[in-house]
């Protein structure tokens, strides 16, 4: 890809996807939600600060979606549920126009890859800003934070490849 921080997603391609954002941890969930969603996913961010990163790749990934989110055949909604390991998390999305995460999973004391920040929250919030969407998670069992950052992120790939196929 010639630009540093865009992505590029082919609907059912079942490619390889590759995710370069700087935070190791989110380059391996956005892959999971590649696979999840079964679309092929290329996303690369600049180099900067970690947090910056990964508020770059939500922008990226949502404007990646616009298109495929207002097509004429889009569904423009879907929901998704997917379990790792014990986790288990659903996720609705919406291509609302009206942006907004409402979620009840509370990642705020984990430090997935170092961040300072809830790395979820964060994506999400800049993805959801970026493509107009309304995406409400739902974490309904799970202790180990990396299994449910890995429930919410493979429930999302799924919610988005319904969102993005013909209703």
């Amino acid at each position: 890809m010639t630009n540093a921080s865009a992505a590029r997603i082919i609907l059912a391609s079942g490619g390889d996807s590759r995710a370069a954002t700087g935070v190791a941890v989110l380059d391996h969930l956005l892959e999971e939600l590649a696979y999840a969603g079964g679309f092929e996913l290329q996303l690369e961010i600049a180099p900067g600060e970690p947090e910056a990163e990964v508020g770059q790749a939500g922008v990226a990934l949502g404007e990646a979606l616009v298109p495929l989110l207002g097509g004429e055949a889009a569904a423009g909604r879907g929901f998704g549920v997917a379990p790792a390991d014990e986790a288990l998390a659903m996720v609705v999305v919406e291509a609302s126009g009206r942006p907004l995460v409402a979620s009840n999973a509370d990642l705020t004391s984990t430090r997935a890859g170092g961040l300072q920040t809830d790395l979820a929250a964060a994506f999400l919030h800049d993805l959801a800003e970026s493509a107009g969407l309304t995406i409400h998670v739902r974490l309904i069992e799970g202790e180990n934070s990396q299994h449910v950052l890995s429930a919410i992120f493979k429930a999302l790939g799924v919610a988005l490849a319904r969102a993005c196929s013909p209703s």
